[in-house]
């Protein structure tokens, strides 16, 4: 497992998100925050790594670079939905909101980064992602309360998610061995 890739691809998916953490920072515990931010994380990457498993079985790695131009399409969509909130619990809340602002873009990153890896891998990876996420709430926690994070993020989060995005989409299509197929064929 590259974990670096894993940093990239989680700072890159979450980095929209930050802005929202802070917000729900400022309404419900930190613990509860986490909790919700947590569950959210693994579900989506459970989901991503069965989706990624099930086309792994049926088509060569390869092929399945092809999925690396969707995280580079997430860098040029232009696509900024508003979280509905739903007031059931604070738990309930923050999962409802990650769901609805990073569904899109952790499945359709995260299933050409976890194509081809193991449950031992994958469980890495979980547990990886799950420490980060901790240690995310807890930067936003100790940021929430500075206008100029809040500026600076504001002002270049978007562009610094969209290289995120397009690095880590290169660097599927150049990882699944797409690139070498393709200059092979030429």
């Amino acid at each position: 497992m590259n974990f670096s890739v894993l940093t990239l691809t989680f700072i890159a998916i979450n980095i929209d998100f930050f802005i929202m953490l802070i917000f729900l920072l400022q309404q419900f515990s930190t613990i509860k925050v986490m909790i919700g931010y947590a569950l959210a994380v693994f579900a989506l990457l459970l989901v991503g790594f069965v989706v990624g498993d099930v086309l792994g079985k049926f088509l060569p790695e390869w092929i399945l670079g092809i999925l690396g131009l969707l995280p580079i399409y997430m860098a040029f969509k232009d696509d900024d939905e508003a979280a509905s909130t739903v007031s059931k619990s604070a738990i309930y809340t923050v999962f409802v909101t990650y769901l609805s602002v990073c569904t899109g873009c952790v499945l359709s990153i995260f299933v050409p980064v976890l194509l081809g890896k193991s449950w031992l891998e994958f469980g890495e990876a979980s547990l990886y992602l799950l420490c980060s996420t901790v240690l995310i709430v807890l930067l936003a926690k100790a940021v929430e309360s500075s206008h100029w994070v809040q500026s600076l993020i504001e002002k270049h989060g978007e562009i610094l998610m969209k290289i995120c995005y397009v690095l880590i989409g290169i660097y599927v299509l150049f990882d699944s061995g797409l690139i070498a197929h393709l200059i092979k064929l030429l």
